[in-house]
């Protein structure tokens, strides 16, 4: 008795869509909570990532740049528990053991940070120097700066190997006789045009501070506490943050060259299942084709 091979064939010809679109809704939603309990699990934080909105850390302020921050980009933040903060004084001097050390195109670890420990938007900025008290007695207030020979200082005087550009010459970021409220960071975003030596807490730098960065409630930003930092960037996924910035107030910060490469990258994301369906069909077709 001869069997048919016809029964061995695989049928593709009709498919019931709401079952297809039920499951595939399913395997989206699991995909999606399996890789934010992922990222949660890597980085200790919840969101584990943020959206940059602002091009206050962009190095190539016309089109960006993968490896630095640019609006549009999503950053992973790890929680400020599980790393060390290395700040750029700490990787530019030659005999601490964090010579060298980069992170998103230039020394140092970016922390985002809430300006003066309140509920704004935070602020997503290069760690420079980090200012520690030494004696804590009242009116004897001395002062450390770590990863330098500074110690038991009363005010803070320390040029810093950042150049500033200033009407066509180039000259190093100053601190002058400051005096800290507290322990804390100084901070400012690696825009050359925007910030810079413009750091956040201006005040640091022998200005008037009330031109620097401003919480919410109009006062100027201090030395980021230890507590006011919300997290430590990690790595970043360029462009896609920008969907979420298209309907927002602060579209205009995101460069046309992110926005193509957002749309090739939809575009691709798109097509995929489609090419890998096409494709997949091909095969058994012509499997079923061999098999008659």
């Amino acid at each position: 008795m001869s069997t048919s091979k016809n029964s061995d064939k695989i049928d593709l010809s009709y498919t019931n869509p709401v079952n297809d679109f039920i499951r595939e809704a399913f395997l989206a939603i699991g995909l999606v909570l399996l890789i934010l309990g992922s990222l949660w699990i890597a980085t200790g934080q919840f969101p584990p990532m943020v959206v940059v909105e602002s091009g206050s850390m962009m190095h190539d302020t016309e089109d960006g740049s993968l490896g630095a921050i640019d609006p549009g980009d999503l950053v992973l933040v790890m929680n400020p528990d599980r790393v060390e903060i290395i700040t750029y004084v700490e990787a530019m001097q030659e005999n601490n053991e964090n010579f060298g050390y980069t992170s998103h195109g230039m020394e140092g670890d970016v922390i985002i940070y809430s300006k003066n420990g309140g509920s704004d938007t935070p602020v997503i900025h290069r760690a420079i120097l980090k200012a520690v008290t030494n004696n804590t007695q009242v009116g004897e207030e001395t002062w450390d700066v770590k990863g330098t020979s500074l110690k038991n200082v009363k005010s803070i005087n320390l040029t810093i190997n950042y150049p500033c550009e200033y009407h066509s010459g180039t000259y190093n970021l100053e601190i002058k006789d400051w005096i800290p409220n507290h322990s804390g960071y100084l901070t400012t975003g690696d825009n050359p045009n925007s910030n810079g030596c413009k750091i956040d807490q201006l005040v640091a730098t022998g200005q008037d501070g009330r031109n620097g960065l401003k919480d919410d409630q109009g006062n100027p930003v201090t030395a980021v506490k230890d507590e006011w930092v919300v997290g430590v960037a990690s790595s970043e996924i360029p462009w896609i943050g920008a969907i979420k910035l298209f309907t927002s107030n602060t579209h205009h910060f995101v460069t046309g060259e992110t926005w193509t490469n957002l749309s090739f990258t939809i575009l691709f994301v798109i097509c995929s299942p489609m090419i890998y369906e096409s494709v997949f069909r091909k095969k058994i077709t012509d499997l079923n084709s061999e098999e008659e």
